[in-house]
């Protein structure tokens, strides 16, 4: 079956109301997110942990090692919302340790993120307090230059025996 010119010129000539009827189909479709991009979910601010303060130290020295070592502390720090690495960011790092208590002085240390906002500490390997392993660690907004609110995590350890703790700090800007 072969198309009359009128048929050509009405394929190639919409209507009015073919061009409202579509873009309204367009608008509605759009306006229901059906052809937009997927949007990268905001990323929470780490809650302070309860009990995470214990014992701690403000103004705690940045050092190399904390101890003898043996044990590495590791995480990361990042900004709430986009997820950008915060280089620079100081971290104090305590725990109850095959050296000493969580509340003498020798078992605390701080250090700074790097530009990657990466921290790793050496430290006495962690043992169980109050029937846990577990550590310390804290973002104070007071001995840092960053406009952060402060943060203390006591992360609980799968085993006595690890001999790594992994964190993350999301912080969120004051």
């Amino acid at each position: 079956m072969q198309r009359t010119e009128e048929q050509d010129m009405a394929i190639s000539n919409p209507t009015r109301r073919t061009l409202v009827s579509t873009g309204g189909a367009a608008l509605l479709v759009g306006g229901l997110g059906l052809i937009t991009p997927a949007r990268a979910q905001s990323l929470a601010p780490t809650p302070t942990m309860r009990g995470g303060s214990n014992n701690y130290r403000p103004g705690a020295p940045v050092v190399d090692k904390i101890g003898g070592g043996g044990f590495w502390m590791t995480g990361t720090v990042r900004r709430a919302g986009d997820g950008a690495p915060l280089p620079g960011r100081r971290i104090q790092v305590w725990a109850h340790t095959t050296e000493g208590h969580e509340r003498d002085e020798r078992s605390h240390g701080a250090t700074l993120t790097d530009a990657d906002g990466v921290f790793r500490i050496e430290m006495p390997q962690i043992v169980p307090a109050f029937g846990q392993p577990h550590g310390h660690l804290a973002y104070d907004a007071d001995y840092d230059d960053g406009p952060f609110e402060t943060v203390f995590l006591r992360p609980v350890m799968a085993s006595a025996s690890d001999t790594t703790l992994d964190v993350a700090f999301v912080l969120n800007p004051v």
